[in-house]
């Protein structure tokens, strides 16, 4: 399943909501513990049927966590272990306020799904924890650095022939121009406009790739090369009306150019991002503000 593509802002307010859960989850832990072994009277809410809701973990992820990190590979298995653990506390808690001794099958039980659940939260936190440090510092996107790794994954499904992937590097028209003439400032407002506009277009699996200075490369998974064409050229048209104003000079508008070409299971990635670079550079000598499909043409 692939992870969802949140922006950098959004991204580091989740590692610091999932942090701040966790440790509510370790108080709660740490309570139960107490209660159990100082035999002291348990709390109601650790005892009804919903007290995987009631408790300060399962708050954040019932009201907003669980949304938040829709898409995440471990989040379901989460609110599957965290119900287990509360489910199973509560049968150590109802056993201890009976005076029946807790059984060694109940305790462990317990502990593993306690185990489980801090494992797949660890491993949803290394997750957001490595995406946020391969975005790009200025647009918030993700850098190259984990790009030809998420390419070779896509291209393996290809190679099994379980979905087709388009991919299209993107670049910015004439942006020396705008640079030159309304300053390296509001350039990278229109790099950051241009970038959050296209994330916030995308399919939740979509991806966009900061390649370097104004090229952009987008990843779409499971789409030939028409519906490829059809999602660029609506984003082409969109960047080309999105308004950016410079003090004193008014509001000037941006277009791009994109050059498209399906992942080929048969050659290095390298070469399917080559070809799609041959055919922006054709999109470029068409006119720009266009899309150009790669044929096998451009490579004389």
């Amino acid at each position: 399943m692939p992870v969802p593509n949140m922006p950098s802002e959004q991204l580091r307010a989740a590692v610091k909501a999932l942090e701040q859960a966790l440790y509510n989850h370790d108080q709660w832990s740490e309570a139960l513990y107490g209660t159990l072994i100082c035999r002291l009277p348990p709390d109601e809410r650790d005892l009804a049927a919903d007290a995987y809701r009631r408790c300060r973990f399962g708050q954040w992820f019932h009201n907003s966590g669980a949304a938040t990190l829709a898409g995440y590979p471990g989040i379901e298995a989460i609110g599957v272990e965290h119900q287990r653990t509360h489910e199973y506390a509560a049968t150590l808690l109802r056993s201890a306020a009976s005076g029946e001794p807790i059984t060694l099958q109940d305790y462990e039980r317990f502990g593993s799904a306690l185990k489980r659940l801090r494992l797949e939260i660890a491993t949803v936190q290394h997750e957001l924890k490595d995406a946020l440090f391969n975005l790009d510092p200025l647009t918030g996107t993700p850098s190259r650095i984990g790009m030809l790794t998420k390419l070779r994954e896509l291209q393996a499904l290809v190679q099994r022939k379980v979905q087709a992937c388009t991919i299209a590097m993107m670049d910015l028209d004439r942006f020396k121009t705008v640079n030159d003439t309304y300053g390296h400032g509001v350039g990278d407002k229109v790099l950051v406009g241009f970038a959050h506009h296209i994330m916030a277009h995308l399919r939740p699996y979509d991806r966009l790739f900061r390649y370097g200075g104004e090229e952009f490369l987008l990843c779409l998974p499971d789409t030939d090369l028409q519906a490829g064409r059809d999602i660029v050229e609506r984003l082409r048209g969109e960047l080309a009306s999105l308004p950016f104003t410079a003090e004193g000079k008014g509001a000037f508008n941006v277009t791009a150019s994109f050059g498209l070409t399906l992942l080929d299971p048969d050659v290095p990635v390298e070469q399917s991002i080559e070809r799609a670079d041959k055919a922006l550079f054709a999109a470029k000598a068409r006119g720009r503000n266009c899309a150009v499909l790669w044929d096998a043409s451009m490579n004389a």
